[in-house]
């Protein structure tokens, strides 16, 4: 059985898709932008404080399930710039200190809005 989730606490989807969508155990997140809920309108300052933005985001989205960063078992990256790889992966690190979800990160030649980041993740619920 297919659940949306929606979090008014976090940025719509700026296309035809949920924030999340939960089946069975699992919580699927749709890629996630450094999108400022009050403004509609990226974070500015490039990728540290988009990539913070992301997680408030994705915390917002999680929290609407009763679920928090610990249900995430898989995350996937999209940067338009894997330059900055470690600024992002040291930011990442502090959302996540142990039992680190499974990641792959991938360079993109462009993200929504411009954006210099985006993450979709997987959530179990246990």
């Amino acid at each position: 059985m297919k659940k949306i989730i929606f979090s008014d606490k976090a940025p719509k989807p700026i296309g035809p898709y949920n924030q999340a969508v939960m089946v069975d155990n699992f919580v699927f997140i749709s890629g996630t932008l450094g999108i400022l809920l009050e403004t509609g309108n990226l974070v500015e300052g490039g990728i540290g404080p988009e990539t913070r933005q992301v997680f408030v985001n994705l915390k917002a989205v999680l929290e609407s399930a009763n679920l928090s960063l610990d249900n995430i078992v898989k995350t996937t990256v999209y940067m338009t710039d894997l330059s900055k790889f470690a600024e992002m992966n040291n930011i990442y690190n502090e959302y996540f200190t142990k039992d680190y979800p499974a990641r792959a990160t991938i360079q993109v030649a462009a993200l929504p809005k411009g954006a210099c980041i985006e993450i979709e993740a997987i959530a179990l619920i246990k």
